[in-house]
């Protein structure tokens, strides 16, 4: 089923000149440009009156536009009674806390069992929403927070806010190597030459922005957090191994257990058995798409982390010598 939607509005005097996409664009901004652009060229815009096609036709001021379209339901995905962690709720938007193995939006080799089909059981309203009002993803095996739209405007402005890096992700991270100081990348990232299932450095890639600071020295790790600046594929995993620092526990971008100088069997152990990508979306910070008012969210971090840097950390006590 699809969700019938009807706009109106009338053409303001300072928009004299603008194309008529341009214009529609700025008055119904709830909905995207490229959603708008889609629904001139469809035949769903009027202009007093009459259908009109055309996105380079000039506007005068006054007209009065009217958009009769439908939103397509996600029918195809199945609602599936999964529970969710959410850290906040409101009528228009909710933030999610997201346990490893947990796959956001599904996709070739996951149909399902996914974040968007537990949204949909939950929130069967959210059906009327693209990706069921997913703005953002994180990895299968990356934990920490989401934030979902409930409806097509908040979506919108959340969307928006993402692309004019308004909405602030801090993640922490355990990095293999011995980090001295903090630092950005700024890369492009695409798809990798060989390995289509992964990302790359990539000059012709999209560009990709990643902030970084240690937080605690380890013997051959460190503990660090991270801002996205962008929102690329696995963009902190690929900037980490571009530095030579991939993730703990990161098999795909190179994080290869290194076991430091004399350490115990159980680290021994404990490191060779981190079976993910050691990344945590720990905070999210934003302005309430209606209200405006800032909005700060944090999660903790996992036990599975929690318990390595606590091992690591006893490690640099025991083997003291080493630490600088």
């Amino acid at each position: 089923m699809a969700q019938q939607i009807e706009l109106k509005s009338t053409v303001k005097e300072s928009q004299l000149g603008q194309r008529l996409d341009q214009a529609i664009a700025e008055l119904f901004d709830d909905f995207s440009r490229s959603r708008m652009k889609e629904w001139l060229l469809a035949g769903k815009v009027s202009v007093d009156g009459v259908v009109v096609t055309k996105a380079r036709i000039k506007v005068m001021g006054g007209e009065e536009i009217t958009v009769q379209a439908e939103i397509e339901d996600e029918e195809r995905w199945e609602a599936q009674d999964i529970p969710l962690d959410i850290v906040y709720e409101d009528d228009d938007l909710l933030v999610i806390n997201k346990p490893r193995g947990f796959v956001v939006h599904p996709g070739a080799g996951t149909p399902d069992s996914t974040v968007l089909n537990a949204l949909l059981f939950h929130y069967p309203q959210i059906a009327e929403v693209p990706r069921a009002g997913i703005v953002h993803r994180l990895d299968k095996d990356t934990t920490g927070l989401m934030v979902v739209a409930k409806n097509v405007p908040t979506q919108t402005r959340l969307v928006r806010a993402l692309q004019k890096r308004r909405i602030t992700r801090e993640y922490e991270a355990i990095a293999i190597g011995k980090m001295t100081a903090g630092g950005m990348v700024e890369k492009p990232i695409g798809r990798h030459s060989t390995k289509r299932t992964l990302m790359a450095v990539n000059e012709l890639g999209k560009p990709a922005v990643t902030h970084y600071r240690v937080a605690e020295h380890f013997r051959e790790h460190t503990r660090i957090r991270l801002r996205l600046e962008t929102g690329r594929t696995h963009q902190i995993r690929v900037h980490m191994s571009y530095l030579q620092h991939p993730l703990l526990g990161d098999i795909a971008y190179g994080g290869r257990a290194r076991i430091p100088k004399g350490a115990s069997e159980e680290l021994t152990a404990m490191i060779r058995g981190f079976d993910r990508q050691a990344l945590h979306a720990v905070m999210l910070k934003f302005d309430h798409p209606s209200s405006g008012e800032e909005m700060q969210f944090h999660a903790p971090v996992p036990d599975d982390m929690v318990e390595m840097a606590e091992a690591l950390r006893q490690d640099m006590r025991l083997n003291h010598e080493d630490e600088y």
